[in-house]
């Protein structure tokens, strides 16, 4: 039953026949295009202070691989962790738009507002036009979707993606002659497989919901036996071959990723990592400091929430059940993966966040007809949590971010100065900033026993030359005169350049963005004996 679809008012041809016409005017013109003040809101949240935060180190490693040529691109991103597909559309992008921050970053920021467009559509089709306003409004403030709509990586357009094929899907359930639907939902799953590897997830989702169908009470759709279901996704396996070899190779040396660093960093989960997760989706924290009651309560009504929005679904194909495997297998599978490797991350799921706010209008929608002032505490209390979390996002202080302090550098640089980095992130990041002619090296001391500490060359590793490393502070060229040190900020994190020179003079420093850069000039060892 859709409720607000109501048939539009005719207009009036006498202005004084009705005191209200104007009224009446205003309510239709909102029936009509009730879709754009939700994409205007979305617009809104995604766009302010877009430029506030510097770029961070993921970031820089993707405008790195985005200077590559596409052949370069493809053959990099076999070494990293992410596929190639985001990082040729970011270098068509920059070559067009170029690679200011407000440019780079609106490409995130345009997938995630046409991304709730896409959310609104799919629950249109799945509930009342009352339900899609709900998920319009969840969708533009769901501070997961915000924050990683505001980054220079693929996060955004995974989830574009994503939520394109399974509207395409409900689409083609609902009329499966129309083959077209399955050749777009073929072309959509592959761009997402060759976005994130997590989309292989998505894919999950959609056969176990089509073998549910199958299986349900009540009139049996039987779209998972259909020939050109099976079809559509060979043609996926067909154009994901190309870069299988590449997946299997870097399975096969998962090792040189865990020792790059680039994998396995995250901490192990427990059992409160599950709710803290959802906590993070809704207010972009993990609520540890919460009571408990509150901490697991909240994700306890969720679940409650989808409970209602499936058991309250009388449509033939049942599409609360495909949003509720949407989000919940990928949520629930990932977890007990990471019990044995660390991959339960929030950006790695935000595209699977997505199913959380329409799950939750669905189930709203259902209850206003029987429980209104439960229905609309529970919007309000969604809103609340979720302003909460927009808010968070967007308090950035734009005179503590990393770019003040290279802009600094950029200022106060002297001709044959050298720049010295101290972590591969501060290098990713530093890159981007830096205005100087000075080759950018990152510190690479050995170990005490002698081992190097030189990234491989997967994962990060695949973005930096050898002649950018530095292996000893006394490798650097005999005529310099003067080094900057760029290094953590956080008096708890040992100085990787000590010990220094006894010959080098601390001249200026400025810190920022949690970093610290120092300059020192060099003096000769005889000088400085002198001295």
């Amino acid at each position: 039953m859709e409720v607000l679809r109501e048939t539009p008012l005719g207009d009036t041809q006498d202005p004084f026949a009705a005191p209200n016409a104007g009224v009446r005017r205003l309510l239709r013109w909102a029936r009509e295009h009730w879709l754009i003040p939700i994409l205007l809101l979305a617009t809104v949240v995604r766009f302010y202070d877009l430029t506030a935060a510097a770029i961070w180190g993921d970031e820089g490693s993707s405008l790195l691989l985005a200077r590559y040529s596409l052949g370069g691109i493809w053959t990099h991103a076999a070494f990293d962790v992410h596929p190639p597909l985001y990082f040729m559309l970011l270098h068509g992008w920059i070559g067009v738009f170029g690679d200011g921050l407000l440019a780079i970053r609106s490409f995130s920021a345009l997938a995630g507002i046409a991304t709730v467009g896409l959310g609104v559509s799919l629950v249109d089709r799945l509930a009342t036009r009352r339900a899609a306003i709900i998920a319009g409004v969840l969708l533009a403030l769901l501070p997961t979707a915000v924050r990683y709509s505001q980054e220079v990586r693929m996060y955004a357009l995974l989830g574009l993606l994503l939520i394109g094929a399974t509207l395409v899907l409900v689409k083609w359930i609902r009329r499966p002659q129309r083959h077209r639907y399955l050749l777009i939902y073929a072309l959509l799953m592959t761009a997402a497989l060759y976005t994130h590897y997590f989309a292989v997830l998505a894919a999950l989702s959609h056969w176990l919901y089509l073998g549910l169908i199958r299986l349900l009470p009540g009139y049996r759709l039987q779209h998972l036996q259909r020939k050109d279901w099976w079809l559509a996704n060979l043609a996926i396996v067909a154009l994901y071959l190309p870069w299988l070899p590449n997946l299997i190779d870097l399975l096969q040396h998962m090792d040189a990723l865990k020792a790059g660093g680039d994998v396995g960093w995250e901490d192990p989960v427990t059992l409160s990592s599950l709710p803290s997760m959802i906590w993070l989706w809704l207010i972009q924290d993990e609520g540890e400091q919460l009571p408990l009651l509150l901490f697991v309560g909240v994700p306890l009504a969720l679940l409650v929430l989808a409970g209602i929005a499936v058991a309250r679904d009388r449509s033939v194909n049942h599409g609360s059940v495909l949003l509720a495997l949407y989000t919940g297998v990928p949520l629930l599978l990932v977890f007990a993966v990471s019990f044995i490797t660390p991959v339960f991350i929030e950006r790695y799921l935000t595209a699977y966040a997505l199913g959380l706010p329409m799950l939750a209008a669905l189930a709203i929608d259902r209850l206003y007809t029987g429980v209104r002032v439960l229905a609309v505490a529970v919007l309000l209390s969604l809103l609340g949590g979720e302003m909460i979390g927009v808010n968070a996002n967007a308090t950035v202080d734009r005179n503590d971010q990393f770019n003040v302090m290279v802009d600094y550098v950029n200022r106060h640089f002297a001709s044959g100065d050298r720049i010295v980095t101290s972590d591969m992130l501060w290098y990713l990041s530093y890159v981007y900033y830096n205005r100087t002619d000075a080759q950018v090296r990152l510190f690479t001391p050995p170990t005490a026993g002698g081992r190097s500490t030189r990234p491989n060359h997967y994962g990060f590793g695949t973005l930096v030359s050898d002649g950018v490393y530095l292996d000893r502070l006394g490798d650097l060229p005999k005529d310099s005169a003067r080094v900057w040190l760029i290094g953590d900020l956080d008096a708890d994190v040992p100085d990787p350049f000590q010990p220094l020179p006894a010959n080098w003079q601390l001249r200026d420093q400025v810190q920022a963005g949690g970093a610290k850069a120092r300059l020192f000039s060099l003096q000769a060892p005889n000088a400085a004996g002198e001295n």
